[in-house]
């Protein structure tokens, strides 16, 4: 069992640390479109080994295979970039990137 409790801390760890990450790249970037980097990169990756730890885990002990894990995972790995694009898209046909306001942009 401390080899499951090993690889269950280096997932939580590993995703914590890519969720802080996200979270600082979200409020610490300039504009919108480098802003949706943080959430969609690097959160999605913390929350994915998040959940992968949570499969292990649970997997473990109730002594079967936890799936409900795997498709959080599975549909947050498939919907975090197709919203970032959309999002992208719609703010491309705003014209969101001839923003007066902010010249690095």
């Amino acid at each position: 069992m401390i080899v499951v409790e090993i690889l269950v801390s280096f997932f939580l760890i590993i995703g914590a640390f890519f969720a802080l990450a996200g979270s600082i790249g979200l409020f610490r970037l300039q504009d919108f479109f480098t802003r949706l980097h943080g959430p969609t990169k690097a959160t999605t990756l913390g929350v994915g080994s998040m959940a992968i730890a949570s499969a292990i885990y649970f997997s473990f002990l109730k002594e079967g295979l936890s799936l409900h894990e795997v498709l959080i995972t599975l549909f947050l790995f498939i919907t975090a970039p197709v919203s970032a694009h959309f999002l992208a898209k719609a703010a491309r046909h705003q014209r969101l990137h001839e923003d007066k306001d902010h010249p690095e942009t």
